[in-house]
């Protein structure tokens, strides 16, 4: 074949037009989450992947701008962010439920607030905010005194004992590692967090909440739960078990925690 009827042959089949039938499904993902971290989280996608039950449970991460300390005055920054951040996880498409990664921020903007910012980029979507699944997991444990445990200091900490109280719960005693360096939180060890939440328990205390998504604490909950003999909630914990529950999934979990198994 010569060089030139080779490239008529070639032009000739390249203006052919070749189709073949398909069909449509929902797409991947029967539970697909919708998860907005601060840029500075190093935990919360990490513990959200390992609890999967299966590859149909899908999560979507979007960032939000954060890089201050661990502050009232800096968890506030957020609020104007949250929206946008929002609108980005697969716009246009399904999207079940819709997850605020951030306990302390929650608390500070509190739970009408953060909530109304996310209905308004998806109004489609559940809402789910830490505190929210604190609320639920909590209820689900039968307990309304419990302890609390978290990484901040105190007045961040009080924010968030006002919330989970505005809830129904009853924090009967509260510790706090003092931390405000917002990278000094995801590098507290698990062995640590054991040992604060030991420490952290009280007599008259039904369950352990350990607060913030960007802390070790899903590591260690069942040795905290057999040490303790009561239920510990963690943040990522009941956020994930809420979203899941909010994307129609009802099946009992395997994970760490007497939560996940209910």
């Amino acid at each position: 074949m010569s060089m030139q009827l080779e490239m008529n042959t070639r032009e000739q089949a390249a203006r052919k037009v070749y189709r073949t039938g398909y069909r449509l499904d929902d797409g991947p993902g029967r539970c697909r989450i919708g998860l907005l971290a601060l840029a500075n989280d190093l935990i919360v996608e990490r513990d959200f992947m390992n609890l999967r039950p299966d590859d149909e449970v899908m999560i979507f991460t979007n960032r939000i701008p954060f890089e201050q300390d661990c502050t009232v005055e800096s968890l506030r920054t957020v609020a104007p962010r949250l929206a946008g951040a929002a609108s980005l996880i697969l716009p246009g498409s399904r999207l079940d439920a819709l997850v605020y990664a951030c306990t302390s921020g929650t608390a500070v903007l509190g739970v009408e607030q953060v909530t109304a910012l996310l209905r308004s980029a998806r109004p489609e979507s559940a809402c789910v905010t830490p505190i929210t699944a604190a609320w639920a997991a909590f209820e689900a444990l039968g307990i309304r005194r419990i302890a609390v445990l978290t990484p901040y200091t105190g007045d961040v900490a009080g924010t968030l004992v006002e919330a989970l109280a505005e809830g129904g719960l009853i924090p009967v005693a509260t510790t706090n590692m003092g931390i405000e360096k917002s990278a000094d939180i995801s590098a507290v060890t698990p062995a640590s967090i054991h040992a604060g939440a030991l420490a952290a328990d009280a007599p008259e205390a039904e369950g352990l909440f350990i607060s913030c998504t960007d802390f070790r604490a899903l590591d260690v909950v069942a040795r905290i739960e057999r040490d303790l003999g009561k239920p510990v909630v963690t943040s990522n914990q009941a956020m994930f078990r809420m979203a899941l529950r909010a994307a129609g999934h009802a099946a009992p979990l395997a994970g760490p925690g007497r939560l996940l198994g209910l």
